[in-house]
């Protein structure tokens, strides 16, 4: 079955991009319907084919892509899609993106810098998109760069989830990798119960990926520290900051971050560092070289499944997160 259809006679139909096809199955799984077949094809110049092989007319469409390497190519094809249901005159179309690219280009920090994460809304919206859907944003106000909804996911529910059934919270502190990260993990802290720390840190503006720890600020001496993050990239942030913390006496490090960007050299810096165990989401795809001894992989399609029918249904998606939004 490729469609759900409601009393109203609204038609929920999903349709996949070729950059995480499994995470896109285990969500039509959980919605109920099987994706819709499509035909994607690069042509020998690289430019991008699509073509629906069902019709899609007066369908309620959510269009299912992470953004992951080479990333370029697959906002591309995600965009081609969405135009090629906008001219099926499909009704509705929410463009799914569990991680949104150039999410970290939000705001100009210097003079003669680009804000790639607004023009990247701005496409879509060309494109015919009625609806973003995405898991933990870079930044909060990425919502208001869309003209229309946006439906901002948290994974937190789901990694939390797994942390309580694994750790003794009455000796865990919860740890913000730098400032910037302190809000998200004081509603960790006030959700499990623990104490809040963060590491001050300061990034080389002119290298890339460069970070400085400086001091740690709160009681992790003797406790198990629970580093939380958006995204791991090239590690470089999340090790230091666990080097910070055994410095300081934490006895254990454990990482959970949502998305799993894991750029060189992120897999060996992981792998060689003192971190226990690494938790991420399975929001972006996994090669069988970015998977190692300690790391945790939860799947977030459940979610997204829920948010879906939310969406279709016109219920509410913020009750999914009890209220945290």
């Amino acid at each position: 079955m490729t469609s759900i259809k409601s009393p109203g006679e609204k038609n929920l139909m999903l349709f996949s991009g070729r950059a995480h096809p499994e995470l896109a199955e285990e969500i039509a799984r959980h919605v109920g319907v099987s994706l819709t077949p499509t035909k994607l094809i690069d042509f020998a110049n690289g430019e991008i084919y699509a073509r629906y092989l069902e019709s899609v007319r007066g369908c309620d469409a959510f269009v299912i892509q992470s953004h992951t390497v080479p990333i370029n190519q697959w906002i591309m094809e995600q965009l081609i899609m969405v135009d090629a249901l906008k001219r099926a005159s499909a009704k509705r179309i929410t463009v799914v993106m569990p991680f949104y690219g150039y999410a970290r280009q939000d705001k100009k920090g210097r003079g003669r810098e680009p804000i790639t994460a607004r023009l990247i809304a701005d496409m879509f919206k060309t494109a015919g998109a009625d609806r973003l859907m995405s898991i933990d944003l870079h930044t909060s106000q990425i919502q208001g760069f869309f003209d229309g909804p946006v439906d901002h996911l948290f994974a937190m529910p789901v990694l939390e989830n797994y942390l309580k059934n694994k750790l003794d919270l009455a000796n865990t502190t919860i740890v913000s990798p730098d400032t910037g990260r302190v809000r998200l993990s004081e509603r960790w802290a006030d959700t499990l119960g623990t104490p809040l720390a963060f590491i001050h840190k300061r990034r080389d503006l002119d290298v890339a990926n460069q970070v400085k720890v400086s001091e740690v600020v709160g009681r992790v001496r003797g406790r198990t520290c629970v580093l939380i993050d958006d995204m791991i990239d090239t590690a470089g942030t999340i090790c230091k900051a666990a080097d910070a913390l055994y410095e300081q006496g934490a006895t254990n490090v454990i990482v959970a971050a949502t998305h799993a960007v894991f750029s060189d050299p992120a897999v060996d810096r992981l792998k060689n560092s003192r971190i226990s165990e690494v938790i991420v989401t399975n929001t972006l795809p996994l090669s069988q070289a970015g998977r190692f001894d300690k790391l945790t992989v939860l799947s977030i399609a459940p979610l997204i499944a829920r948010a879906i029918t939310e969406v279709f249904k016109d219920g509410s998606v913020t009750s999914l997160f009890e209220g945290d939004t």
